[in-house]
């Protein structure tokens, strides 16, 4: 490939597999773009600092190597004071994390190779992104895109756990810390806005914003969700007893669970979420990334960001 390329590697991704396989993926690599560039980062956000600098200075394409998290921050580096800062820059994806759900959505094969075939044979596709504005943990109002699933509730305490597993180097999976979450957590009335009509404020498990269809490591929680067609797919999960839970959540894995009469799916370009009881904390979490608190409001922006992949 001729484009100007710079590759980003979370090098701690995987479990730190990324840094052990990095003399792999580099050859390979090489055999598939030729010249590139790469950097590791060292600590949270400079993907995107990295990526931002790379576009501004004329790289056409940006490899992300690693997870959801990582490939996030590399998006949000294409943009500037919420604009895109070159339309024409594409980014590649060679799935290396623990949770790489977004390349599901994709089309993006695991294996090296075919992931490296993909970013040199597949069209750069125009895809939707979501921008979502809520409180940080500093109580000032933040805002960031997401390319894959944002959701509050129940969702951002897992997060929340796996992160606190991950810091006493305490093996989890998603699955485990949402039943163990699920056990203890306690629904939120959320009052929940959607194009701007009001729905009833009632009790939720779980709302998730989807422009991507899968989650939670191989959740297929949005399974009609495109890409590309303007909409996010909101699925909103009132609260349940706990042998109703544990009877369907196997069924998220593989999307059939819509059809369930406490779960229900809509579609809309922006959707703002309130906690009903203004004491009460609910989290939220972007691309797999604990980030802050609702009040949110999430809005779409169409076809605005290129993507190597086969939609």
């Amino acid at each position: 490939m001729s484009l100007k390329t710079q590759v980003i590697v979370n090098p701690e991704s995987n479990k730190g597999k990324t840094r052990q396989r990095w003399n792999q993926i580099k050859e390979g690599l090489k055999s598939f773009l030729k010249e590139f560039k790469y950097e590791f980062t060292e600590k949270p956000f400079q993907a995107t600092e990295i990526s931002r600098l790379a576009i501004k200075e004329g790289t056409e394409l940006i490899v992300g190597v690693g997870g959801d998290g990582t490939i996030n921050e590399i998006a949000n580096g294409f943009y500037e004071e919420k604009k895109i800062i070159n339309p024409k820059a594409a980014l590649g994806i060679v799935p290396s994390g623990t949770g790489c759900d977004f390349t599901r959505s994709l089309n993006i094969p695991l294996g090296l190779k075919k992931a490296l075939n993909v970013i040199t044979h597949a069209p750069s596709s125009l895809i939707d992104i979501g921008r979502v504005r809520y409180k940080s943990h500093s109580g000032k109002e933040d805002e960031r895109f997401f390319l894959n699933v944002s959701d509050f509730g129940i969702g951002g305490e897992v997060v929340k756990k796996i992160d606190e597993n991950r810091m006493k180097r305490k093996a989890s999976s998603y699955l485990k810390c949402l039943i163990s979450t699920y056990i203890s957590y306690k629904n939120k009335r959320i009052h929940i806005k959607v194009d701007g009509e009001d729905l009833p404020v009632d009790e939720y498990l779980i709302g998730t914003i989807s422009n991507g269809r899968i989650f939670g490591k191989g959740m297929k929680i949005a399974p009609d969700a495109k890409l590309d067609d303007g909409l996010f797919d909101v699925v909103l999960v009132k609260g349940m007893k706990k042998l109703e839970f544990f009877m369907n959540v196997w069924k998220i894995y593989s999307g059939t669970h819509l059809s369930h009469p406490k779960i229900s799916m809509i579609r809309g370009k922006k959707i703002e979420a309130f906690s009903a009881d203004e004491e009460k904390e609910v989290l939220i979490e972007v691309d797999g990334e604990q980030v802050g608190t609702l009040p949110a409001t999430f809005e779409i922006v169409p076809q605005n960001i290129l993507v190597k992949a086969h939609l």
